[in-house]
């Protein structure tokens, strides 16, 4: 089981988790909560980014990108630990798993939701393979903006309160959390950068290097900081340390990220997820209490 657990990337897994929090402090806010479709949400997030970290495994290696030795975390089918079509087969299965859990928030969200399950399921696939993989052109960066981000905050807000509203509160949570999962990502691929570049991979950290991604880094949490603080600008003064622990743990992270090199690099993209996960439950704790809605199950 050790290489299918590894092939998780269970470490980056709080972006999945951060979306869904997020959504269900929007959601209380206002005035709407249900534990049944929030669990559903949770459930389909999490295996949602498992399928695409397995489809990015498969289609790596199938595709040439990957090859033994890389400076991250061990790639079960490259090394031989897990057969590729094994790995196929488990992607295609959880995202089987995935689609019938999309359905039954139908009962929630009504049916135009199978058009946000299409988008998520092409998305866990396109980021890795398709005739322009997203991850290979610089794109993917972007596209966890949305699919991680705006996406599960905006439907997990969606189908607990039964009402698409996305006011101050709501895009200030999305983009944060947008950002602080794209840091993820490019801690990821700026300890990959060499691998990548030696095999043709465009990520954004091989189109404009480690320096400029570096900076990227930074803004993206500054912005999701200042994002954190307008989203709970309501609250009482005091609710202001959550931001501001986040945003100090962030300097101390992106002073990691220029000065540590390779496998090193794996402790900032751990506490990078983590500090993620932090923000994402401070902002579903501020809002839970700033405002208490009616509950629904």
């Amino acid at each position: 089981m050790t290489p299918w657990i590894e092939a998780m990337r269970l470490r980056t897994l709080p972006v999945s988790v951060a979306g869904v929090a997020a959504g269900t402090g929007c959601a209380i806010y206002h005035h709407g909560f249900a534990v049944v479709p929030m669990i559903i949400c949770l459930a389909f997030a999490i295996i949602a980014q498992i399928a695409s970290n397995f489809a990015n495994e498969y289609y790596d290696f199938k595709n040439g990108f990957d090859r033994k030795g890389r400076e991250g975390y061990r790639r079960g089918v490259t090394e031989g630990d897990i057969s590729p079509s094994a790995m196929k087969r488990a992607t295609y299965l959880l995202l089987a798993i995935d689609a019938v859990l999309g359905c039954s928030l139908i009962a929630w969200g009504g049916w135009w939701l199978i058009a946000v399950g299409v988008a998520v399921a092409v998305f866990a696939v396109a980021y890795s393979a398709g005739p322009y993989p997203l991850s290979h052109h610089g794109l993917g960066d972007v596209a966890v903006v949305i699919f991680f981000g705006f996406v599960p905050v905006i439907f997990t807000e969606y189908v607990q309160t039964g009402v698409l509203d996305i006011d101050s509160v709501t895009f200030c949570a999305s983009l944060a959390v947008g950002l602080m999962a794209t840091n993820v990502l490019i801690v990821n691929n700026y300890r990959d950068c060499d691998d990548d570049k030696a095999v043709g991979k465009n990520t954004t950290v091989v189109i404009f290097g480690r320096k400029t991604m570096s900076v990227a880094y930074l803004l993206n949490g500054i912005i999701a900081a200042i994002c954190l603080s307008g989203a709970a600008s309501r609250a009482p003064a005091w609710t202001s340390a959550g931001w501001i622990v986040y945003a100090c743990c962030h300097l101390t992270l992106w002073s990691n990220l220029r000065t540590l090199k390779g496998a090193e690099l794996n402790k900032v993209l751990k506490f990078t997820s983590i500090i993620l996960l932090f923000a994402s439950l401070y902002l579903l704790v501020i809002l839970s209490v700033w405002q208490q809605g009616d509950f629904k199950y």
